[in-house]
């Protein structure tokens, strides 16, 4: 007897992967079109327009220097990093006052950001980072 052949004319079946695909681009849109962005603020540089106008005014602006040796002075004395807030807080009772952050070269980075971290933390709208001659 002979064998028939049941597959012969029938096509191959497979799984089609077209929709699958369209749903995936379909959820990659509504991702990327309903993410928030944050807006981070940056560190303003000596130069900027902000800088310049804080300059202008006629209110001193309180200078941190860190120095290579891991030291954080102002005006001429070593207070450390504890006093940044404090002097800050004092400070600005009156008014807003600019903050400097002066950075010695060969002093460590880890320091100056600790110190602007300080500032801002205390209530410096926009503390600024200068270069030591």
């Amino acid at each position: 007897m002979r064998k028939k052949n049941l597959n012969r004319g029938a096509e191959e079946k497979g799984v089609d992967i077209s929709p699958l695909i369209d749903m995936v681009f379909i959820l990659l849109i509504f991702f990327i079109v309903t993410t928030v962005f944050i807006d981070e603020r940056g560190f303003e540089m000596p130069g900027s327009n902000n800088a310049q106008d804080e300059n202008d005014s006629d209110v001193e602006p309180v200078v941190f220097r860190v120095t290579r040796d891991g030291d954080v002075v102002l005006d001429g004395n070593i207070v450390g990093l504890g006093a940044v807030r404090r002097t800050i807080l004092n400070a600005s009772q009156r008014e807003t006052v600019p903050v400097i952050v002066e950075v010695e070269e060969g002093s460590r980075s880890g320091l100056a950001l600790r110190v602007y971290d300080e500032a801002l933390m205390s209530g410096a709208e926009s503390p600024s980072f200068k270069i030591a001659d």
